[in-house]
Parts: C-alpha cells; sequence; structure tokens
C-alpha cells in the first residue's frame, strides 16, 4: 500500500515512525544497563526486534521484515501480537474490594456484571488523571484484576498503599501480579486464538472476560479488550509459559509481531489517549472528553476524588477541551500551536501523525472549549508554516470492538 502514496507523502510517513523511537516524551532516556526488561525481551531480540527505551523499559518499536507502516496495516487487516508485559497488573482482594477501588478511579464499579471490566480514570484531589486504568471484575469470590499503564507504576502503587492505610479496618488487599501480558489485536486475531482454547469466543463480547487453559497453559486471564480499535484480547499468562504462549499463536500465518510504533499509530487513529502525551495530571476527564468513564451512580453520589471540580465542569463547560483535526500538507506534532484565524494561539497538539489508513495528516489536541465546534477551521503551525487544521469527530477511523447485540 506505501508503494501507492506519491514519494513526497512516503517520505512525510516514513519520518514519523522513524521517530517512534522517541514515543514516550514522559520518560527519562535511561541507558541500557538501567533499562528493566519484560518477559519476552530475550525473544523480541532474537525476532528482530528493534529495541528502544519505553516507560523505563526496553521495549520492541517494530520487526526486521515488516516496516511501521505494513505492520500498522497488517493489525487492520489480519492480527498483530503486541507485548504489553510492562503494565501494571494487580489484583485486589476481600469482600471490601470494590469500595476500596472506588474510593480511587471514577468508575462504576460495582454495578459491572461478573467477568466484565471497565475503562476507568484514577484521579487527585483537584480532578486531575493520575493514569487510566482497566478494572475487571471476575467471578464473586475471586479479586478485582486491573491492569495501568507502566509509567505510572511506581505513583499508582503508592495511591494504592496511601489508600490502604484509610482501609485497616476493611477486608481488602493488594497483590501485585507478576504475569505476563500481551495483546492479540485485529480482526483474525479471533480465529488465531480460538485454536487454543476450549470457550466459543463468539460468546465472549468486547470487555467481557474468562480464566482458561490457552494451548494447554493454565491460568490465563483472558480479556476482550486492547487499545488499537480493532477486535482482540489481552491475555495475562503465567510468567514462565509467556514465550510458549506467544509461540504458539504465532504458528497462524495471519499473526504478526507488532511493536510500539504500530501501537501508537493505531491508537491515535482510534481516538484513545497516550498517558503523558494526551491527559496527565493537570487534564481533568472533562478536559479530555472522558466524561463517559465515570459513572452515573458515581455522579450522583460525588463520591470519587476531585468530584467537586469534575462536575462543575461537567454542569459549566471546562475551558479547554481535547478534540481532534486533520490538517493540510503535514503532520502536526506533539507540541504545535492552535491558531485561530487572527493567529492568536488558542490550543496546542498533542499527539500527531499521517495516518496510514486515512492517508491524512491527523491529530489531537487541547483547544479553548468556544474553538472546540466539530467542523471548526483552525490553523496550526508546523515547522514555521501556518496549515489549515479543521476539527473532526474521534475516533478518526470507526471502532471494531465485538459488541454484544
Amino acid at each position: 500500500m506505501l508503494s501507492s502514496l506519491p514519494a513526497s507523502k512516503y517520505a512525510a510517513v516514513r519520518k514519523v515512525f522513524d521517530q517512534c523511537r522517541h514515543i514516550s516524551a514522559s520518560s527519562a532516556t535511561l541507558s541500557k544497563s538501567t533499562l528493566k526488561k519484560t518477559v519476552l525481551h530475550d525473544f523480541h531480540v532474537d525476532n528482530g526486534g528493534k529495541m528502544v527505551e519505553f516507560a523505563g523499559y526496553s521495549m520492541p518499536v517494530q520487526y526486521k521484515g515488516l516496516g511501521l507502516v505494513a505492520s500498522h496495516h497488517h493489525t487492520r487487516e489480519k492480527a498483530s501480537l503486541f507485548d504489553v508485559s510492562h503494565m501494571l497488573q494487580v489484583c485486589i482482594h476481600g469482600k471490601d474490594k470494590v469500595k476500596f477501588i472506588e474510593s480511587l478511579v471514577v468508575g462504576d464499579i460495582a454495578e459491572l456484571q461478573d467477568n466484565s471490566g471497565t475503562l476507568s480514570l484514577f484521579t487527585n484531589d483537584s480532578g486531575g488523571i493520575m493514569d487510566d486504568v482497566i478494572v475487571n471484575k471476575t467471578d464473586p469470590d475471586m479479586p478485582l484484576y486491573i491492569v495501568s499503564n507502566a509509567g505510572c507504576a511506581d505513583k499508582i502503587l503508592n495511591l494504592y498503599n496511601d489508600a490502604l492505610s484509610d482501609f485497616k479496618s476493611y477486608d481488602v488487599s493488594l497483590e501485585p501480579i507478576d504475569n505476563g501480558l500481551i495483546a492479540l489485536q485485529g480482526p483474525l486475531a479471533v480465529k488465531a486464538l480460538q485454536k487454543g482454547v476450549e470457550q466459543d469466543l463468539s460468546r465472549l463480547y468486547f470487555m467481557r472476560g474468562i480464566t482458561t487453559k490457552i494451548f494447554g497453559i493454565p491460568n490465563c486471564r483472558v480479556t476482550r479488550c486492547g487499545y488499537t480499535g480493532e477486535d482482540g484480547f489481552e491475555i495475562s499468562t503465567p510468567r514462565d509459559s509467556t514465550v510458549v504462549l506467544a509461540e504458539k499463536i504465532l504458528l497462524d500465518k495471519d499473526v504478526e509481531l507488532a511493536g510500539l510504533g504500530a501501537r501508537d499509530s493505531l491508537r491515535l487513529e482510534a481516538g484513545l489517549c497516550l498517558y503523558g502525551n494526551d491527559i496527565d495530571e493537570n487534564t481533568t476527564p472533562v478536559e479530555g472528553s472522558l466524561v463517559w468513564c465515570i459513572g452515573k451512580r458515581r455522579r450522583s453520589q460525588k463520591d470519587f476524588r476531585g468530584s467537586e471540580t469534575i462536575l462543575e465542569q461537567i454542569k459549566e463547560k471546562p475551558k479547554t477541551r481535547r478534540i481532534g483535526i486533520v490538517t493540510e500538507t503535514a503532520a502536526a506534532r506533539s507540541g504545535a500551536k492552535v491558531l485561530d484565524s487572527e493567529s492568536a494561539e488558542i490550543g496546542r497538539v498533542t499527539s500527531g501523525i499521517p495516518s496510514p489508513t486515512l492517508q491524512k495528516n491527523i491529530a489531537m489536541a487541547y483547544v479553548a472549549h468556544p474553538m472546540s465546534k466539530i467542523g471548526s477551521v483552525h490553523r496550526v503551525l508546523v515547522r514555521k508554516k501556518m496549515l489549515g487544521a479543521k476539527v473532526t469527530r474521534m475516533p478518526f477511523t470507526p471502532a471494531k470492538y465485538y459488541v454484544s447485540p
């Protein structure tokens, strides 16, 4: 598909993806000797992974034989396997586990069905987002299973431990999980995984989960979710079985390994935030267009951290808001200024790429709320040039989650 692009556009796309080694703007550059390694690190190297620093880990940005753009298209058309073992996985035990986690996140966890999950947000007392998180409610007598970002791991573990000191009289405990975690994403992901499980995956819908054997490996937690906008699964597996499971899945001819480069472009096309770029502790859920993460019951009870600020913004509108934009000629990078027709600054870009799927330049930005209306035309400053920028709906590409009928 890249061969059909004009030479100038091809060069622009390549330039963007060649910069994916800098994908984590919030992470300081670390020496190779201090980088942490996932359980799949040597497996990546053996399979031609180009390793870079991300969130304190040595992670593959791409693989030999399949470029970043080709990997992106492969995920959209077939299936790709991503290593996400660097993420923070914890289990929360005890009969007061739901009360405990609801003291930290904005979601309505109590109302989740068994073996289902939701995207939620840790917030601070000012309403800022400390991290985004997936909270999974497993079987009634089993713990909550929770996955959050690697770059925030120390901060969130401290948050958990501080909160536990306030729950000394409650039945609740925290267990960090040292499992491997892989994400199988794309329209053919279900075909590849179905070969290894006895359960009928056509009955496992988006954000639902099971604990099962996969290719004979016991105690695997499978959740139908991911961060690409495609159908797919995240699989938490015993650490010493992670390489074997990856090898078994890759026996399917339609599955390829994929790295951070494709993951970033896929999530941006899907309108999904990268913590530290698009949301942070100075961003509220309202400003980040993530109000849907706040449960209705939680809003009415006003019992989550930062609720006063957040609920006031819902009522009165925030000063700024996260939007999607399509830019002319070139992609706007993180930090690019968004300007109005009078060249006054009205916001900043947080993420931007030439979209491999749409062959357009897309970006996320924060702008003054009155300037955030869909269809509004602004300008962005890219390498000292003024480019047209039109506010558009997100996701940029339609979500293909496998939802219940």
